[in-house]
């Protein structure tokens, strides 16, 4: 995974800012309104045909970012490869639809109810008669308390990264027959529906030996279109087969093979013919797309008209210098012969089930203020950061509502308006309040730096901001906020400019680096900071600075780009931010996760069930025995007891439409105490052979993997009209 796309697995602020009457709650929809959630901002983009267009047979291979440490996706080391495999082959009792919301799978279930809420709650499963694992016995209640027993925690013999729901289970019996499951809960769990999926047989869970270690390379028994054959580390592949046991609609493709393929590495993969399927970055997505827009142009000598409106030739086709282009031929012939080799591939697109955010490390520091923390959200121009990623690729662009949920979603709901729109004059006046006041530390003035007026003009020279890793405040970025001037992302020259300027740091030779002189770029020290930056701020002789802790590898690149824009709004308010390119490897354990920044930008999945997957990501942390903070997975160490009892209130109420209103209510309260600010969905680019059918950007939906195949043969023609 990107990270962009950090997946989910301390100083207290003052009691004056967790009173109620400080946060900026606005009024929730109420019933019989217009659902707030919405529709999905992007569909899926899956070539899906009827599957009497899809051939039978064939092998699909489809690139993957490793071969999985285990096989097991309830162990702590367990990856997307690990969801992909249970997807295909274990059994799935709700799946999401392209709202993502859950939905009864029927293969699994002909019923899934609740049945009792008094004394206890109780949930009766129906499960398909012809359900049946791969060695022939049937899919019963042995398996769903062998899972329960193994996931409530209460044998630590079995090392499992997550309990959320068994734990929260009473007993499971069988029901009038063996194809009825009863399950009896402890306590009220309206998440009720996340449990069992994927479900192992309880030959995987039946022991804490075959949890542990049993199902981490094999996986002996399924339940799925598709079976495991076998997995291969020396070569990075895992091999899916048909199953022969599968009662559904048989699987069209014979194989899948899921290969190992780096992200830098994928589009010569493609070119080559290794992979037929695959997740892409930008500059990959748009030679794609130019190699099959140049498929109509005449080859050089050709004498063969181009076809109208078709670009010339590579350079062209990406707007590029054609006499700049011609420098470095041997490379130049190399890559337009593998840009050819992609014809045969189209890119599908559309939004992740995922957004990436501004985290705001709250547990000390400057931001350990909410009124800095709020400035920072209030100095921010989220629209023209979204259509800074997503414009460009032609998705939608508006801004993520919401912590706790995307648009479509049954929780979504747009909670922003509790922390307030941009606002450059709104952030500077929180700031004041919080002490921090323009002019830099006396007499630490650099050569040729003037010190601040009276009317906060900035100084000419930084004296500490300008050394490597301070970002540039370029003068095409001086833009007014909302009540003068703003950087709305437009249309303009400037704003096209920008966009340019973004797609050649994608293009680089390591698509990360911002290049000398461009917006964004790194200044070397003494560079001036223009007249579109406010003057520094300072409090108590030290300068207000944030360090900004970004990720160096190879696909950080639309990091690099955001985080470029988001230090030269702060730059406005008279907030300097310190740029650190940390290793891929130490970006998250080193940093994100130790604590070691003030800002950083990283990603996380939205759930269909955020009264449990999120809570850990925003609980207030607590001090443990050691003396310690625990965070679970809350990054950004800012908390409060109504968000954690919003939760607790969410999980245990059974009433779904009271369930969505406590979720929205403690959404709104993450924004106000701003320890997160949400900035866009992320982009979902895949590269699909263009007669892959059923296959690609599947956004919110869980794949359909026994219609995946080939079209048949004059069947694309006839799908595409």
């Amino acid at each position: 995974m990107s990270h962009d796309g950090v997946g989910l697995r301390a100083v207290m602020r003052s009691a004056a800012f967790l009173t109620a009457g400080t946060l900026a709650v606005p009024a929730l929809t109420g019933c019989g309104s217009a659902d707030p959630a919405g529709k999905p901002q992007a569909g899926q983009d899956i070539a899906a045909a009827a599957r009497a267009r899809v051939a039978d047979g064939g092998t699909l291979r489809w690139a993957v970012d490793a071969v999985p440490d285990t096989l097991n996706a309830f162990q702590s080391d367990a990856d997307d490869t690990t969801t992909r495999v249970a997807q295909a082959v274990l059994p799935s009792m709700f799946r999401l639809n392209a709202s993502g919301r859950p939905e009864r799978n029927p293969d699994y279930l002909e019923s899934a109810e609740v049945v009792a809420t008094e004394p206890k709650q109780v949930v009766l499963y129906k499960l398909n008669q012809q359900a049946v694992w791969s060695d022939g016995r049937e899919i019963g209640a042995a398996d769903f308390a062998a899972q329960w027993r193994a996931l409530s925690g209460r044998d630590t013999a079995y090392w499992t990264a997550r309990n959320a729901g068994y734990d929260r289970i009473e007993k499971i019996q069988r029901g009038a027959d063996d194809l009825e499951v009863k399950v009896t809960f402890s306590r009220p769990y309206a998440d009720w529906r996340s449990l069992f999926t994927p479900l192992y047989p309880k030959d995987v869970m039946g022991t804490p030996d075959a949890f542990n270690d049993g199902a981490r390379r094999r996986l002996k028994v399924t339940a799925g279109p598709f079976t495991v054959e076998r997995v291969v580390r020396r070569s990075g592949e895992v091999v899916l087969t048909r199953s022969p046991r599968w009662w559904g609609e048989p699987a069209k493709l014979d194989r899948i093979e899921l290969r190992a393929v780096p992200r830098g590495k994928r589009a010569a993969a493609l070119a080559a013919g290794r992979i037929d399927l695959a997740e892409i970055d930008p500059a990959t997505a748009r030679r794609v797309t130019a190699a099959a827009r140049a498929a109509g142009a005449p080859r050089p000598g050709s004498g063969r008209p181009a076809a109208a409106g078709a670009p010339d030739s590579r350079a062209a086709a990406h707007g590029l210098d054609e006499k700049a282009a011609d420098e470095g031929s041997g490379t130049r012939g190399l890559r337009r012969g593998r840009d050819r080799a992609l014809r045969g591939f189209e890119v599908r697109k559309s939004l992740e089930p995922a957004y990436t955010q501004l985290a705001l490390n709250g547990a000390d520091g400057p931001l350990a203020d909410e009124r800095v923390r709020r400035a920072v959200a209030r100095a921010l121009d989220r629209e023209a950061l979204a259509a800074t990623v997503l414009k460009p690729l032609g998705l939608p662009a508006a801004p993520v509502g919401s912590h706790l949920a995307l648009p479509g979603q049954a929780a979504y709901a747009d909670n922003s308006g509790a922390l307030g729109e941009q606002d450059t004059k709104e952030a500077r006046a929180l700031l004041g309040d919080a002490g921090w006041v323009p002019g830099g530390p006396a007499g630490k003035r650099g050569k040729g730096e003037k010190a601040a007026g009276p009317e906060g003009g900035a100084a000419e020279k930084e004296s500490d901001g300008g050394a490597e890793g301070t970002y540039i405040v370029g003068e095409d970025d001086k833009r007014e906020d909302k009540r003068g001037k703003r950087d709305d992302g437009g249309e303009g020259s400037d704003g096209k400019a920008r966009r340019e300027a973004g797609r050649e740091r994608e293009d680089s030779p390591r698509g990360d680096e911002p290049r000398d002189g461009e917006p964004g770029a790194y200044a070397p020290k003494g560079t001036a900071v223009p007249a579109g930056a406010a003057a520094p701020l300072a409090k108590d002789g030290k300068r207000l600075t944030l360090r900004f802790v970004l990720p160096s590898g190879p696909g950080s690149g639309t990091l690099h780009t955001v985080a470029g824009r988001i230090s030269r709004m702060l730059a406005r308010v008279g907030i300097r931010t310190d740029i650190s390119k940390v290793s891929d490897e130490s970006y998250f354990t080193d940093h994100i996760a130790s604590g070691a920044y003030d800002l950083a930008l990283y990603s996380w999945p939205a759930s269909a069930f955020p009264a449990t997957d999120a809570r850990p990501v925003y609980a207030k942390p607590v001090p443990g025995a050691d003396g310690s903070l625990n965070v679970e997975q809350n990054y950004t160490r800012v908390g409060t007891d109504q968000v954690d009892q919003l939760f607790d209130q969410a999980v245990a109420t059974l009433d779904e439409e009271e369930a969505r209103s406590l979720i929205r209510k403690a959404d709104a309260r993450i924004w106000a105490v701003a320890g997160s600010i949400p900035l866009y969905q992320r982009p979902q680019l895949t590269a699909a052979r263009k007669n892959l059918a059923n296959a690609g950007a599947f956004g919110f939906a869980t794949p359909v993997y026994e219609d995946m195949g080939f079209f048949a043969k004059g069947a694309k023609r006839a799908a595409a009209g």
